[in-house]
């Protein structure tokens, strides 16, 4: 039997070889990734914002690459299927899932998930920012938030605020905005975005709260006023408009935007997780990229990987907060 310390030095010189052969198959792995397709799953149908701002980093995710990249779309309530799909698909960076605030509303809105959102994902990147909107119809008696905050104080009750379904970003944030400012409104939740404009240029709503995109055409054609956005600064599109953020006191810390991003697998290989960091932060930085996305009024927006899991981390405990207050019932 080998002597005490002697026995220590081989077992140290073992453990050294053992990790240093992890630390090279791991750097190998990185530097020989992708071995073939990427797949982006999106919780959304095809066509809208989500889908295009996919489409669009995939796109240029390929060429960068050297591999296709495909955009499988799974739309369902809370995006349960998709997040399903990735959670349960190998850890190797060649599958991703488009997440966004509606995935931290899911992880606290639904019972049970068949997935841990925390746990089951790595987040890569923050790939965008869509701005929220308070909006009234041209011909109301609002013309500006100042106006809207003093008749909903004076009035407690009688202001309807029309919104997209219960539990979607849009609702919560309306009803976070009422918290916040100390009102008593009535939020009335519809079957997505159309009625609630319906309702709104119609006079049987007095507000609505929805991403601003869906509405600029609205808006460009003189038929919905935005009295202010619920973000931290202006638009570039819409430069005087102000935001929530400069209306008072009470909402001088007001900071909501809807945003997406891209996760993988958890124990995905951290080198992999930095290699599509690096890439998708030089995608979103191209002119041309940040023009498309411009075009659909969203802000092209990056992060490292600890900023999108600040993020991520943030609005799950800010919506189950709101939720919560708000005794939404959980689905």
């Amino acid at each position: 039997m080998l002597p005490l310390p002697l026995l220590r030095r081989n077992l140290a010189k073992a453990l050294c070889v053992v990790v240093s052969s992890l630390v090279l198959a791991s750097g190998a792995g990185a530097q020989n990734f992708p071995t073939k397709a990427l797949k982006i799953v999106v919780p959304n149908a095809a066509g809208g914002a989500a889908d295009i701002t996919a489409r669009t980093v995939g796109q240029k995710l390929s060429e960068a690459l050297g591999q296709s990249v495909v955009i499988e779309n799974k739309p369902s309530a809370g995006g349960v299927v998709a997040g399903e799909q990735v959670a349960r698909s190998e850890a190797d960076g060649h599958t991703l899932l488009l997440i966004s605030s509606g995935t931290a509303v899911s992880a606290s809105l639904f019972k049970a998930l068949p997935f841990d959102t925390i746990k089951d994902f790595t987040p890569v990147s923050k790939l965008a920012s869509f701005d929220l909107v308070l909006a009234v119809s041209e011909t109301g008696r609002f013309k500006t938030i100042a106006e809207l905050l003093a008749y909903a104080r004076a009035n407690p009750g009688k202001l309807n605020v029309g919104t997209p379904q219960i539990g979607t970003t849009q609702n919560l944030a309306a009803e976070l905005f009422a918290t916040t400012a100390g009102l008593s409104i009535q939020i009335v939740p519809f079957n997505g975005t159309p009625p609630v404009i319906n309702a709104l240029r119609g006079g049987e709503i007095d507000a609505m709260v929805d991403i601003l995109g869906p509405l600029m055409p609205q808006v460009q054609s003189k038929a919905l006023r935005p009295l202010a956005l619920m973000g931290d600064k202006r638009f570039p599109g819409l430069p005087d408009v102000p935001v929530l953020r400069e209306s008072g006191a009470t909402l001088a810390n007001f900071n909501v935007a809807s945003w997406n991003g891209l996760a993988v697998p958890a124990k995905t290989p951290r080198e992999v997780v930095l290699k599509l960091n690096r890439e998708i932060q030089t995608i979103l930085n191209a002119p041309d990229v940040k023009k498309r996305l411009s075009d659909l009024n969203v802000i092209a927006q990056g992060s490292t990987p600890e900023g999108a899991a600040d993020i991520l981390n943030a609005d799950i405990r800010r919506w189950a907060e709101v939720i919560a207050r708000a005794k939404i019932e959980k689905q």
